[in-house]
């Protein structure tokens, strides 16, 4: 994995080379689709066209402008671009330890491992046990892309992680929203719900659930290319219990619950497949009508 960002922590007085590689695979199950024209299913080419006289600029004569009024610039060189870079261009400063349930899961956006860079190996152990028995999370600012980024560190197995976070500023606060009070829930409402979320709890297990709209688009492509027609139906949409109603649904769903969960336990004490319909059930995977609909035909 490449190289994203190289420089170095620093940790009071301590500082430690590192390097960060992406901690996830971006797109990795994601269908592209190239514009066409109709016509003739050619591919759209999107030019970098002059406003001025309608040619194509070529991406040697591309420079970098501010728009500080409607249709005037100024231009910024890459040489400017770099006098502007701030110190944690090089360095990411842990400014701050902080417990992790006291962070809004909204302020994190994109993780990366850390990679000790050579000779940094001991200091690197060293942060990352720290911070392991802290139960603490690092906190400090670094520049990536030419913008200074808040940022997160954390011990995963043998691994810092990196978490890039969003400012505060970059929040929508809950108060411009209108959310229910809890004064509506009934007792014996919240008692049957608690009882449902207790008969679905299972340890985590990230590789059951997959991507449905995925798989489906992928069947869809492959019938296409043997000739074979699509039903395009769609998924009716859901409809929102009735508050009379509520009560009957919870019972109704905590009784599935434990008979699903049943199931899954008699599966993995024998081995046996089949709890595939479970999987689907239990992760959010599409009704029965919308695998239907993604399920091609044969024309006669």
């Amino acid at each position: 994995m490449a190289t994203i960002w190289k420089g170095a922590i620093t940790f009071g007085l301590v500082n430690i080379p590192v390097e960060l590689r992406p901690a996830v695979r971006a797109g990795g199950d994601t269908v592209s689709f190239r514009q066409l024209h109709k016509e003739d299913n050619s591919p759209i080419h999107l030019d970098r066209v002059c406003d001025a006289d309608g040619t194509v600029v070529p991406w040697g004569d591309i420079v970098k402008g501010y728009e500080y009024a409607k249709g005037k610039f100024v231009v910024i060189t890459d040489e400017e671009i770099k006098a502007a870079t701030v110190a944690t261009a090089k360095t990411l400063e842990i400014l701050d330890f902080v417990k992790t349930d006291e962070i809004d899961p909204r302020f994190f956006d994109t993780p990366y491992f850390i990679v000790p860079q050579k000779g940094a190996e001991r200091a690197y152990a060293l942060l990352r046990e720290a911070i392991r028995k802290s139960g603490m999370v690092g906190v400090g600012k670094f520049a990536l892309r030419q913008k200074e980024q808040l940022a997160s560190i954390k011990a995963v197995g043998d691994a810092l992680v990196l978490e890039v976070m969003r400012f505060a500023a970059e929040l929508v606060p809950p108060t411009e929203l209108t959310f229910p009070a809890a004064d509506g829930v009934k007792p014996a409402e919240l008692k049957m719900a608690e009882a449902l979320i207790e008969s679905l709890t299972t340890p985590f297990e990230p590789t059951k659930y997959h991507d449905q709209y995925h798989e489906n688009i992928m069947a869809i492509i492959k019938a296409k290319l043997k000739g074979e027609a699509i039903d395009t139906e769609e998924p009716a949409e859901p409809q929102g219990t009735d508050v009379l109603d509520l009560m009957a649904k919870l019972q109704e769903s905590l009784k599935a619950g434990g008979k699903k969960k049943a199931r899954a336990g008699a599966t993995a004490e024998t081995g046996e497949a089949g709890a595939e319909s479970d999987t689907a059930a239990t992760t959010g995977g599409p009704p029965p009508r919308a695998k239907r609909a993604a399920r091609p035909r044969k024309t006669a």
